[in-house]
């Protein structure tokens, strides 16, 4: 699962960062998206893309062909 296939409001857990650049794959990390680590779907927009994320008190703005890499698992947190 993608987070781009969450609806506003879930949680998710990054299990993955898959089949990236390493450099793009270090500007993920940099912004926080480390696997193990806990976000929340803020707003989808209407056509589903972009969406935003609230990770680790940040707010980031991704479209679904950047998400596309991270593998998450929804989460009951909230």
């Amino acid at each position: 699962m993608h987070p781009g296939d969450m609806k506003a409001g879930q949680w998710g857990r990054i299990v993955a960062l898959n089949g990236c650049p390493s450099s793009y794959r270090n500007r993920l990390i940099s912004m926080g998206l480390l696997p193990g680590t806990v976000f929340q779907v803020v707003r989808v927009a209407p056509l589903g893309d972009p969406f935003e994320m609230a990770v680790r008190g940040s707010s980031l703005i991704l479209r679904q062909q950047e998400a596309a890499i991270l593998s998450v698992e929804p989460t009951c947190l909230g």
